[in-house]
């Protein structure tokens, strides 16, 4: 109360509960003397964050705000030297709370501890920008392997941005003591050093436009591109793939392509196909044809994926789509069709009215349904889309849907069902541990609904209630109504929970009128694509 009142006379009887037995007791009186800045109070309270040694955080935490409140930054630049640990740290998290510069001193601290503290309150948040150069130096120091703290100095020197930090960047990246993982980071960022993010590569704060002039960083890194391409780990491959590319850096398409030749890694496949493609690679026409019989699905797709007006003939299209409707996988298939509605219509149109055709006479995967129609609503072409719509009756919502039935990924449907911020799945329903409890559990879900039913459940919520989780009306032959929640339903029956002490069992065949009460849940077709929702149908068809 003192201190909240800022009774600034009350200095001198608060120091003393600095050293009171009752770790709460001394927890107020550091927040009070710092709410009325005693500046009398700042040896007290360094002595008592000594004293503690970090046994108690809530005690660091109150003398470091009370500290950070007071706001006499010499005595704590001065513990840079103390030798106590509890101190140093302390320090660190004032200078951060007060935004000083000086924060820097403590990168030169014998405990990597404290130094990657130190890290953190110059990169995060909003930054010490001025410390940010200190920061970016410490890559030149090779006692240090705390990855959040060389990924805050490799992030300091892009952001400081000079010649220099540039050289240390690439000095760094050539180390042969330095984890692959911190290596492909500093590859990554030199990569993106013209042009970085937006958003910080560390704790993602929008950091604001920045643009360089690539000149710079492709003339030093361009004699290195063959010794990193070399590299052991192919993460580290890969993001010097990502560097040649950012980097336009044309030269190195030799290499890529005889690394393309020798490589087994599926991952270093595709990365190579689409830097070739970003460098408008002289041959590329046939080296997509080369990549579109590789042995590996996900780099024939990737090859797929890359056709367009300027490297596909009127000609040899039919022959490409048709080898992929022989030969090829589901996940190719979708990828031609998805190629065909940006192609130019005087080159698809034929072949989609034929795929229209099959779709007509069932002879089309299901799981083709919503690449089929997107194909056919990017083509622009009139003629199709009338010849489509004929096809469709789409008399209720499940019929609108029924492209998303078959033929997703059960790995993005479970990222969106887990991490989706606008579906926000799991914070109705859980699905194994983890998750809501306000709709119902969906852990075995597979096992009671059909990948129909499920779909439904989707994009038509109150369609069909889980039972304990919906209100249903009820009219009887007879005239007798029935309102309550749903408890069991099956095939000739309804248990109804109602006002009744008992729950009331219907039988269907009484039943005159049925109104099932609109769902709280939100028909997922407001929220997700159609694509989205195919991927949510997959994954619930994985739970048993």
């Amino acid at each position: 109360m003192l201190g909240d009142a800022k009774i600034l006379s009350a200095g001198s009887a608060l120091i003393p509960f600095l050293k009171n037995s009752s770790p709460r007791i001394k927890f107020y009186a550091a927040e009070a003397l710092g709410r009325i800045k005693e500046k009398t109070a700042i040896q007290p309270l360094i002595d008592m964050i000594k004293a503690n040694n970090d046994e108690e955080i809530y005690l660091r935490h109150a003398g470091v705000l009370a500290l950070t409140n007071i706001g006499v930054v010499e005595p704590i630049i001065a513990l840079a030297n103390n030798e106590s640990k509890a101190l140093r740290t302390a320090a660190v998290l004032v200078l951060r709370r007060m935004g000083n510069e000086n924060i820097a001193k403590f990168l030169t601290d014998k405990d990597e501890y404290i130094v990657a503290e130190a890290a953190r309150g110059i990169n995060d948040d909003l930054s010490i920008v001025p410390a940010l150069p200190s920061l970016a130096a410490v890559l030149n120091e090779s006692r240090f392997t705390s990855e959040p703290l060389l990924r805050r100095a490799i992030n300091a020197a892009m952001r400081v941005g000079g010649e220099k930090q540039l050289t240390d960047l690439i000095a760094f990246s050539k180390r042969t003591d330095v984890t692959d993982v911190l290596k492909a980071e500093a590859l990554s960022t030199i990569g993106t050093w013209a042009n970085p993010s937006f958003t910080d590569r560390v704790d993602g704060r929008y950091r604001g436009l920045i643009q360089r002039d690539p000149v710079m960083v492709k003339t030093k890194v361009q004699p290195l591109v063959a010794t990193f391409l070399q590299d052991k780990n192919d993460e580290t491959v890969i993001s010097a793939i990502g560097l040649i590319s950012n980097l336009n850096i044309n030269e190195a398409n030799s290499q890529l392509v005889a690394l393309y030749n020798t490589s087994e890694n599926v991952k270093v496949k595709t990365a190579i196909i689409t830097a070739l493609n970003q460098l408008h690679y002289p041959q590329m026409d046939g080296f997509i044809k080369t990549a579109m019989d590789d042995k590996n699905e996900n780099v024939r797709t990737t090859a797929l994926s890359l056709l367009n007006d300027s490297n596909t003939s009127t000609e040899t299209l039919p022959a490409i789509v048709a080898n992929i409707f022989e030969k090829g996988s589901i996940k190719e298939k979708q990828q031609i069709l998805t190629v065909l509605g940006t192609l130019n219509i005087v080159k698809s149109e034929k072949i989609l009215d034929n795929l229209i055709d099959q779709y007509k006479d069932n002879k089309l995967s299901k799981n083709l349904s919503l690449e089929l129609q997107e194909a056919i609503e990017s083509s622009k072409s009139e003629n199709l889309k009338a010849k489509y719509a004929a096809l469709k009756t789409n008399t209720t919502v499940f019929d609108e849907y029924l492209e998303a039935l078959n033929g997703g990924n059960w790995i993005a449907g479970r990222n969106i069902f887990n991490y989706n911020s606008t579906a926000q799945c799991v914070r109705c329903h859980t699905a194994g541990r983890d998750g809501g409890t306000v709709g119902p559990a969906l852990t075995h879900i597979a096992s009671a609904l059909t990948r129909e039913q499920l779909l439904q459940a989707l994009v038509d919520p109150s369609a069909r209630l889980s039972p304990g989780y919906g209100s249903v009306s009820l009219v009887l032959k007879g005239g007798q109504e029935v309102n309550g929640v749903l408890a069991k339903e099956t095939d000739t029956e309804l248990t109804v929970n109602t006002s009744d002490a008992e729950p009331l069992v219907v039988e269907k065949s009484r039943i005159q009128k049925r109104e099932n009460m609109p769902s709280s849940m939100p028909p997922m077709g407001m929220m997700l694509s159609k694509r989205e929702i195919r991927d949510v149908v997959e994954y619930l068809t994985t739970l048993r």
